[in-house]
């Protein structure tokens, strides 16, 4: 199993590395927020162990945005040991809040609980339509290899069309899917959506693959 420990104190980031690695873990180290963040996107980890007190980008920032792209087991590690603290992360989404100093053999207890909590977790799956791709893990969608700017309504909406690829999906489908069932179905959202979500998705490409079933509904496929 993978860990990324982000701690910007040398000793204490290599005292993790050596203790974690020798009970078994493939670690990796950061010594900023920034750095972290680039770990954590570019690779999958069951668990992040994120110090609060990091330069130019502290924890609280990376815990939201590692919350924004994903699922990440996240345990913060730090000297503040006020309730008001350990609040403020647990509410952030931090799955742990360890305070230093600490004895390693209840940060490694803590480790191996959260891991065991995790493998109960199933990943979502990377979804493949011809040559688009999304990875609901890290947040990410590409065309080829072109990478996809959406929105979280854009992502969720290519995700239903996608997990239902050559399945036409219906207004009122969509609209249960990514918005709620008490949306006003008045609106004209599910059309304004579909036309943006068209437009960085197949403006670019010669291969269209989101077609309009006229007064029916919407699918993704790949035609012939």
């Amino acid at each position: 199993m993978r860990i990324l420990v982000v701690e910007d104190e040398q000793k204490t980031a290599d005292y993790l590395q050596q203790g974690l690695t020798e009970s078994g873990y493939v670690v990796d180290c950061a010594a900023s927020g920034l750095d972290g963040l680039h770990l954590a996107r570019q690779n999958a980890y069951e668990l992040v162990i994120l110090d609060v007190n990091l330069p130019n980008t502290d924890g609280w920032e990376v815990l939201e945005q590692l919350r924004r792209d994903g699922n990440q087991r996240v345990m913060m590690l730090t000297a503040r040991g006020r309730l008001a603290d350990k609040i403020k992360g647990l509410d952030m989404g931090a799955d742990d809040y360890l305070v230093k100093p600490f004895e390693f053999p209840e940060l490694l207890a803590r480790v191996r609980t959260l891991l065991r909590r995790s493998e109960h977790i199933p990943l979502p799956e990377v979804l493949r339509v011809a040559d688009l791709e999304l990875d609901p893990r890290r947040h990410r969608a590409y065309r080829g290899t072109r990478r996809i700017d959406l929105t979280t309504k854009e992502f969720a909406l290519l995700h239903v069309l996608m997990r239902q690829a050559g399945e036409v999906m219906t207004r009122t489908q969509i609209i249960s899917l990514v918005w709620d069932m008490n949306f006003d179905c008045d609106t004209n959202v599910v059309e304004v959506s579909i036309s943006r979500l068209r437009g960085k998705v197949d403006d670019q490409s010669e291969v269209k693959l989101i077609h309009t079933i006229r007064g029916v509904g919407y699918v993704l496929e790949a035609r012939q």
